[in-house]
């Protein structure tokens, strides 16, 4: 149907006050289907994270590459996430959610064929740009296309969902460096990422756009239509297009980098997306997956099977525990479960930094220094894994929310460059007893963060947050 400007049908039966009929709505299957679809994606961002963990000692091994290119070949697609994460706010919101989904499936299938066929270390690094810009479009618009489509009662949940879909690929990745590391194959361990880029492109044809997204490029009817296969009620799709119709209404014409411009309000909401991403890749996660084999044989454990076999243990924790954030994210709330999970963190890696002081040199040391390993995957899988994403999808206005997420999609793969190119270096000149030290260290001021800064948006709508952004509110207060 060909959308118009102007008003929406139904606007008109918008009511500040939200009736009981959409407060208790039913959620209907196709909101579960498009959201599972959509969060493919993260299966795609999560295999692309674990592959190189397993691959790694392989490619040294065949390439005979130095530190230094080791480094550079981990943090290629970091590289290559932030630049397409930086363009993904432009083709998202040109083409659409759904397309720029599309796009970032086949970019990432090129990439693991390309990686499949390397024949020396620096087309192996453009292999890892290529899957690296297919992650950043990806890790991008997913949360966004989550937020945009579940109802807020859902909303937390969703996007977590979309942070279990990461876990589980991280878990598959791993079990397939396993399998593949009997026959050393690094390339079949490439070659199994064309698997979930194929799922993602067939899925993703069978979802609705956005209809926020419609809505703002003026497509009512369009985005009216697309809410009567969401919502199971007429009053709920009613006061959903009053709601947004009125959050498009209120905001000055300008898009993007000229309402952070010019708008002081939404420079706030960027600069903490920005921020919250950066907390999350400090707390020191991705560095324990990208470098996993080499930590645990730091914690004692010897053989490349050994060490494979503790990743899978660590990408298993990983998706158990991120059970506990969908199961509570939309009844606790955001903030209670951060502050729980940066505990947890900065204690077990208090205790990895001592047994790595005192030396693993029992059997009960190395089994205590796996512990904390696991209780540190745990503390972050529950809680900054998942509810980073959903914040960031959370806190930006609609008209700048492309360039607003962008920004923090942005950040979070500039600190992901940053742990995977200098983290071994790190490791290298102050040893692993320091560094775990450091991180334990920056877990505690992210308590004090969540404190000062992040709001609680449990339950509340993406127009009623935006509302109390625009009217100067603190940013600690935009979800009330």
């Amino acid at each position: 149907m060909v959308g118009h400007s102007g008003s929406s049908p139904g606007a008109a039966n918008y009511d500040q006050a939200k009736p009981d009929a959409v407060r208790d709505a039913d959620i209907v299957p196709m909101v579960w289907l498009s959201c599972g679809l959509a969060a493919l994606a993260g299966l795609l961002f999560g295999m692309d994270v674990g592959v190189i963990s397993g691959a790694l000692p392989f490619i040294v091994k065949e390439f005979h590459v130095s530190t230094l290119m080791e480094g550079w070949i981990v943090s290629s697609m970091m590289a290559g996430a932030a630049l397409g994460a930086l363009g993904a706010g432009a083709i998202s919101q040109r083409l659409g959610r759904k397309k720029a989904l599309m796009y970032s499936s086949l970019l990432f299938f090129i990439g693991a064929l390309v990686a499949v066929m390397s024949t020396s270390p620096n087309i192996l690094i453009i292999a890892r740009i290529l899957l690296g810009l297919a992650v950043g479009v990806a890790s991008f618009t997913a949360p966004l296309y989550l937020s945009e489509v579940a109802p807020e009662r859902i909303r937390g949940t969703t996007i977590s969902f979309y942070q279990l879909m990461v876990t589980i690929g991280i878990l598959a990745a791993f079990m397939s460096n396993l399998a593949f590391s009997y026959i050393e194959s690094w390339r079949w361990m490439f070659g199994v990422l064309m698997i979930p880029a194929a799922m993602l492109f067939i899925g993703v044809l069978m979802v609705p756009n956005s209809p926020r997204w419609l809505a703002s490029r003026d497509r009512f009817d369009e985005a009216r239509e697309v809410l009567t296969k969401l919502r199971s009620s007429k009053t709920e799709i009613d006061y959903e297009m009053g709601e947004i119709e009125e959050s498009i209404n209120a905001k000055q014409k300008s898009r993007g980098f000229q309402m952070f411009k010019e708008n002081p309000n939404f420079r706030r909401s960027v600069m903490l997306g920005i921020c919250l991403q950066l907390v999350q890749q400090f707390t020191g996660m991705n560095a324990i997956m990208y470098f996993a084999p080499q930590i645990f044989q730091m914690s004692g454990f010897e053989g490349t099977a050994a060490q494979l076999w503790s990743t899978v243990a660590t990408g298993l924790v990983n998706v158990l525990a991120t059970f506990i954030a969908i199961g509570f994210v939309d009844r606790l709330g955001r903030k209670p479960i951060l502050y729980a999970g940066f505990a947890v963190m900065a204690a077990s890696m208090a205790v990895l930094a001592t047994i790595l002081v005192i030396g693993p040199t029992t059997t009960f040391l190395q089994y205590t220094g796996m512990a904390s390993l696991l209780i540190f995957v745990a503390g972050f899988a529950m809680s900054a894994g998942p509810l980073i994403w959903t914040l960031c999808a959370e806190i930006q206005p609609l008209n700048g929310r492309d360039f607003g997420l962008s920004c923090s999609t942005v950040a979070n793969w500039v600190g992901n460059f940053a742990i995977g190119q200098f983290f071994p270096v790190m490791i290298a000149a102050i040893g692993g007893a320091m560094t775990f030290g450091i991180l334990s260290v920056l877990n505690v001021v992210f308590i004090i963060f969540t404190l000062l800064l992040i709001p609680e948006t449990k339950g509340i709508s993406l127009e009623k947050i935006e509302k109390n952004l625009m009217s100067g509110k603190p940013l600690k207060d935009i979800g009330t």
